[in-house]
C-alpha cells in the first residue's frame, strides 16, 4: 500500500483528558476510497478520536496525518486548505435552526467558494436531491422535517463541497429501522458515486454490517482489531467478542451472514 493509497495515518495517539488516559497508544489508519466504521464500549474515546481527526479535540501525543500532511500542529492557514477536502455530518446534524434547509447547505460554497448565487443554488439543489431529498423540502425549515430528513439535509449538507472525505457520527442514531436503513443505502450510494472515503462512528451493529469495509474496534486505550466484519466478529478477544455477543448483535450478524462480502 502506498501512501497515495493512505488518506488518513494515526500514530502513537495518546489522549489524556480529566486526569484518566482516553487512548493510550492508538495505531490506525484509513484507505482511500473505504468505508472505516469506528466502534467500541462507553468511554472507549471513538468520539474524542473523530474530535482529534477533525482538529476540534488536541491529543497528548502522537501524530495524526491527513492528506499526507500532519494537523496535530498544522498552520490555521493548512487546516483550512484540509478542512475543506473532507465533509462532516455531526450526530446532532447541526443544521441553523434559523435557516432553511436550501439555505443551510448554500452556508459551505458561501464560506469556501467565490460562485455566485444562481451557482451556489444550483449546486446546492443538486446536492439536496442527491441526499435523496424532494426538492421542495429545500425550503422548508430543520424543524418542520423528520429526524431521518434532517439526517439527510446534514449529509447534503456534508457533500456539497464534493469533498474527498466525510465523517459520520451515529449517522443512524434515533432513526426506526427502516430510516436508518435508507440512510446507510444513500451513504453507500454517494461513496460509489463520488468516489468518498468515509469515517463513521456507529453503535448501530447493522450499519457495519451494510456499509462498511473495515471496522476498527477500540478498547483498553488502543485499536484492539481493525477488519472486516465477518472477521471481527469472531475475534477470540473477550470484550469483542461480549461487544458482538449480546442479543442484537447476533440477530445483525444472522441477517447479514449470507451477504457479507
Amino acid at each position: 500500500m502506498t501512501d497515495n493509497d493512505v488518506i488518513i495515518e494515526i500514530k502513537n495517539l495518546k489522549t489524556r483528558l480529566g486526569g484518566t488516559w482516553v487512548h493510550k497508544d492508538i495505531n490506525l489508519s484509513v484507505r482511500r476510497g473505504e468505508v472505516l466504521g469506528i466502534v467500541g464500549g462507553s468511554g472507549t474515546g471513538k468520539t474524542t478520536l473523530l474530535r482529534e481527526m477533525l482538529c476540534l479535540t488536541r491529543p497528548t501525543a502522537g501524530s495524526i496525518k491527513v492528506f499526507g500532511q500532519e494537523v496535530t500542529t498544522a498552520s490555521p492557514q493548512t487546516l483550512l486548505a484540509i478542512q475543506r477536502r473532507w465533509g462532516v455530518l455531526f450526530q446532532s446534524n447541526a443544521l441553523f435552526g434559523s435557516l432553511t434547509v436550501l439555505e443551510n447547505v448554500m452556508f459551505p460554497l458561501r464560506e469556501h467558494t467565490s460562485l455566485d448565487l444562481a451557482s451556489i443554488q444550483e449546486l446546492a439543489i443538486l446536492k439536496i436531491q442527491m441526499a435523496g431529498l424532494p426538492v421542495d423540502s429545500a425550503l422548508k425549515y430543520p424543524a418542520e422535517l423528520s429526524g431521518g430528513m434532517q439526517k439527510r439535509a446534514g449529509l447534503a449538507r456534508a457533500i456539497v463541497l464534493d469533498p474527498e472525505l466525510i465523517f459520520l457520527d451515529e449517522p443512524t442514531a434515533g432513526l426506526d429501522p427502516n430510516t436508518a436503513a435508507g440512510l446507510d443505502e444513500l451513504i453507500l450510494n454517494l461513496q460509489s458515486t463520488m468516489g468518498l472515503t468515509i469515517v463513521m462512528v456507529t453503535h448501530d451493529i447493522d450499519s457495519l454490517w451494510t456499509v462498511t469495509n473495515r471496522v476498527a474496534f477500540l478498547g483498553q486505550g488502543v485499536v484492539l482489531c481493525a477488519d472486516k466484519m465477518n472477521v471481527l466478529v469472531n475475534n477470540p478477544n473477550p470484550i469483542i467478542h461480549e461487544f458482538f455477543s449480546g442479543p442484537r448483535g447476533r440477530a445483525a450478524e444472522g441477517s447479514h451472514q449470507h451477504g457479507t462480502s
